[in-house]
């Protein structure tokens, strides 16, 4: 495997027992994985990959994507986050919607 360029962290929501249970979790996150990890595919984005997380803790602000390694975090994802997430990715640009700020 080659080391991406992009790693997406989603939370999952995720306990340290594996239970998914929480927030982002009830707000259909493990969907928004699977539908992440069909656009990375369907685009042929191999530099990109994708991953649930266990629990962020900024529940408020979920679901929560991760962009590794910029650090860049974003609230309140959803399917068409993720479409311009990817977008700016192969674009070579940062998306500033839904960028929580430090």
């Amino acid at each position: 495997m080659n080391k991406p360029e992009h790693h997406l962290f989603i939370c999952g929501s995720a306990r340290a027992n594996g239970e998914l249970k929480g927030t982002c979790c009830n707000k259909n996150s493990i969907d928004l994985l699977s539908y992440a990890q069909g656009e990375i595919q369907d685009r042929m984005l191999d530099t990109v990959e994708v991953a649930m997380t266990g629990c962020l803790n900024i529940c408020a602000r979920g679901p929560v994507v991760i962009d590794y390694p910029s650090g860049r975090f974003y609230e309140k994802a959803d399917e068409e986050l993720i479409d311009e997430l990817l977008d700016a990715i192969e674009e070579g640009e940062v998306l500033e919607r839904n960028l929580i700020e430090s």
